[in-house]
């Protein structure tokens, strides 16, 4: 590593990168730092330090369970030369069942446009003996390995800048490296390594969510889940989404509001519209869920890079309650790009990595505006019934847009973007389709078809 005349920092040939963690935005960073340094014609090493085994199953720091990736990120990553082996995919989702109190219908006609998978990050939930299928996170961390990357089962629990790179500290060695990344997800331990290294550094503003995963068996989840994810917009103390994904023998829970507790998520489970999802006679309480509290960003940091350190992924900038696997490829790719096509400094990811970081930060921005609109009509039965029957109806249809459908869709799947999804909630003809109904239902109500 060396400066040049205008002491401009650049990845040379010889050049040592140490990525911390080895989760998505890590190996995503790692697979397009070897891409672009052969593109460049140089030769490289990259270090990744990940501590957790992901072919285990259970909770040890957690993520090795729920996970959705988008139809659109798949063939993004196809093109890239990342292609999923059929194995990673533990159930095609080829639709969505709304559930509200006025009924459910299930919207399946935006499966030709974006399809999602379900997926287990590592080897499945806690005490699971029946999956035999690779993790999406081990998948990608075995796709580095090939390339070249060595993995160190390590640690890293301090690090120092210095003239010429950045040593992290493990609790048997120190490694000196030219560029350091930082994909520690919201680790708050790793999250203060890099607070020492940058100290303008501010870390995403989080908030607390549920995921568990229930044993049902394969019979139970295709009888009474299919290939549908259940969404549930109903009128809950501390609950913005509910959903329930199918996922091989499993159904995966997730809650998602500010900072949901054990009470938030009882009153959601003894609730009648989401108890009569389930096979009759079982009780939840009875089947021993593996479950967590993790922390999600729903605020971006502030300065996540400075000469020879960048911060990817949730510990940078991620996408508003949604496709965190998208914001880590999008992150670390951009981190990667950055790096090996313009240069190292502060200045330098300030110039390259920083705009793609400020436009998910604004996505999320139009985010929080739809959720907000989203509460609204979430905390209204009439409005509610009014969006239920534009959805009922469209699905009626044999022909022609469906526009209410579509964009249900997105939003509870993280398909598109916010900005996109607000655009088309904008459009006229959708507007005016929508006071029709509310003024239709306010003077002349009536019986409910449900779908």
């Amino acid at each position: 590593m060396e400066k040049s005349e205008s002491k401009k920092l650049i990845l040379k040939n010889g050049s040592r990168i140490g990525v911390v963690g080895g989760g998505p935005a890590g190996s995503f960073f790692t697979f397009f730092a070897f891409e672009l340094a052969r593109e460049k014609g140089i030769n490289i090493q990259v270090d990744i330090y990940e501590i957790k085994n992901f072919s285990k199953t259970g909770q040890a720091g957690c993520n090795h369970c729920g996970g959705i990736v988008a139809e659109s990120l798949v063939h993004r990553l196809s093109e890239d030369g990342i292609i999923l082996p059929p194995q990673i995919v533990r159930r095609g989702i080829e639709s969505y069942t709304l559930h509200v109190e006025q009924g459910s219908t299930t919207i399946n006609t935006i499966l030709h446009e974006h399809p999602i998978a379900s997926i287990f990050r590592g080897a499945g939930p806690l005490g699971s003996t029946v999956i035999n299928a690779q993790g999406f996170d081990g998948f990608l961390l075995d796709l580095c390995e090939k390339k070249g990357a060595v993995v160190f089962r390590e640690k890293v629990i301090d690090a120092e800048v210095q003239p010429d790179g950045v040593t992290l500290i493990t609790g048997s060695a120190k490694r000196k490296y030219d560029l350091v990344v930082g994909a520690v997800g919201l680790n708050p331990k790793s999250l203060h390594i890099f607070q020492k290294l940058i100290p303008p550094y501010k870390p995403p503003r989080t908030t607390r969510t549920y995921i568990s995963e229930y044993f049902l068996g394969s019979e139970n989840i295709t009888k009474h889940f299919g290939n549908s994810m259940h969404v549930f917009l109903l009128n809950l103390p501390g609950i913005k989404f509910g959903a329930l994904i199918p996922k091989g023998v499993y159904v995966t829970l997730v809650l998602l509001g500010e900072d949901v507790n054990a009470e938030a998520v009882n009153r959601f489970l003894n609730s009648e519209t989401v108890a009569n999802c389930f096979p009759a006679g079982i009780a939840l309480k009875d089947i021993p869920p593996c479950q967590c509290f993790p922390s999600i960003n729903i605020g971006s940091a502030r300065n996540p890079y400075s000469d020879r350190i960048v911060l990817i992924g949730d510990s940078a900038s991620s996408i508003l309650y949604k496709n965190g696997i998208g914001a880590a490829y999008i992150t670390g790719k951009a981190a990667a790009v950055a790096a090996f096509r313009v240069g190292i400094s502060k200045s330098d990811f300030k110039k390259s990595f920083r705009p793609v970081c400020a436009q998910l930060n604004t996505d999320n921005a139009v985010g929080k505006l739809i959720y907000s609109v989203s509460s609204i009509i979430q905390k209204s039965m009439f409005l509610k019934k009014v969006m239920f029957r534009i959805v009922v109806t469209e699905q009626k249809k044999e022909r022609g847009k469906l526009e209410m459908s579509s964009l249900l869709w997105d939003t509870f799947t993280g398909s598109a973007p916010y900005r996109n999804i607000l655009k088309r909630a904008l459009n006229p003809i959708l507007l005016a389709n929508l006071f029709r109904k509310i003024f239709t239902e306010f003077f002349t109500p009536e019986p409910l078809s449900k779908g």
